[in-house]
């Protein structure tokens, strides 16, 4: 186009009209690039982020904020252990968790509720798992119970509304084997949470076991709702005895470097509206967080001594 304009000039046949049309698609192609270009870092961003997400095993909610399990996440297939409650407070997460064992079909079964502080996340959790297969006895590792995550079929309908210090954070509701929530950038004490759940049982004689197992590790009659199939009921104060990993002193500890990261993440991430934003914010300006963004609630971390059990199996 300039080629044309020096010829115009030098001839001195230079036609406005010409020049002003010339310079009009001249504009329009720059903007066309600049757009394609603009879409295309949009996309790729919130293609990186959801890829990042999914390997983690998790899925966004973006009406509330947060972050929960897939149903065919990879933790799907490492069961459950009592080591893996163990190997949480030195992961950085510092949760109550409360297991109800109970018999049923001639399985023996485990539903477990956690809630508390998951790193950079404040979070909760229901599991769902069962055996038929006897405790395990490993010397200097492990004597107890490990159980398998329930197939589809053994799915229950579970729901929770989470609670900080009275305020609802989230609410979710599905059929699933592990329902799960984490609200990014938040930080909590697991004393500031409740979880109001309601459990669908396949039947009255599955929700009258799990109800009897209740009762014996401590909750009341009158704080527990049935309709002989549903049970429902509040998880503030864990009735069970916590992990032996967690302790008044690591607790403070892991807390205070767990409130700094989050304080650091609202930092660097305010005025950001979508989470590729937030990712390249905290990229440019400290890179050291990211990890500890991509990796939600439970991480690898926690199943590394899955490696030690599948032997015994």
């Amino acid at each position: 186009m300039f080629e044309i304009i020096k010829t115009q000039l030098e001839d001195g046949i230079l036609v406005f009209p010409s020049i002003l049309i010339l310079l009009m698609i001249f504009a329009y192609l720059i903007f066309r690039i600049v757009r394609n270009l603009s879409l295309h870092s949009n996309k790729t961003g919130e293609e990186e982020f959801e890829h990042l997400l999914r390997d983690a095993g998790y899925l966004n909610d973006p009406s509330q904020d947060i972050f929960y399990g897939k149903m065919n996440a990879w933790q799907r297939k490492y069961g459950y252990s009592r080591l893996y409650d163990e190997a949480a407070a030195p992961a950085g997460m510092i949760i109550d968790a409360e297991p109800v064992h109970f018999e049923y079909g001639g399985k023996r079964w485990m539903i477990e509720f956690w809630k508390g502080q998951y790193g950079l996340n404040t979070g909760c959790e229901i599991g769902v798992y069962y055996t038929e297969e006897p405790d395990l006895i490993i010397p200097n590792l492990f004597s107890g119970t490990f159980y398998k995550c329930v197939d589809n079929a053994n799915r229950l309908i579970m729901a929770y509304t989470l609670y900080k210090n009275g305020e609802q954070l989230f609410h979710r509701k599905e059929k699933h084997w592990w329902l799960t929530g984490f609200k990014p950038g938040l930080f909590s004490e697991p004393m500031e949470l409740t979880m109001h759940i309601q459990i669908v049982f396949h039947d009255t004689g599955m929700c009258r076991s799990f109800i009897k197992a209740m009762k014996r590790i401590g909750y009341q009659e009158h704080e527990i709702m049935t309709n002989g199939i549903t049970a429902e009921f509040l998880f503030d104060k864990p009735h069970s005895p916590q992990p032996l990993s967690r302790t008044e002193e690591t607790d403070w500890i892991i807390q205070r470097n767990n409130e700094r990261l989050c304080a650091r993440f609202q930092e660097i991430t305010k005025g950001c509206v979508s989470w590729p934003e937030k990712l390249n914010a905290i990229r440019e300006e400290e890179p050291m967080l990211y990890d500890a963004v991509i990796n939600v609630g439970k991480t690898r971390k926690i199943f590394k001594v899955f490696e030690k059990l599948k032997g015994y199996l």
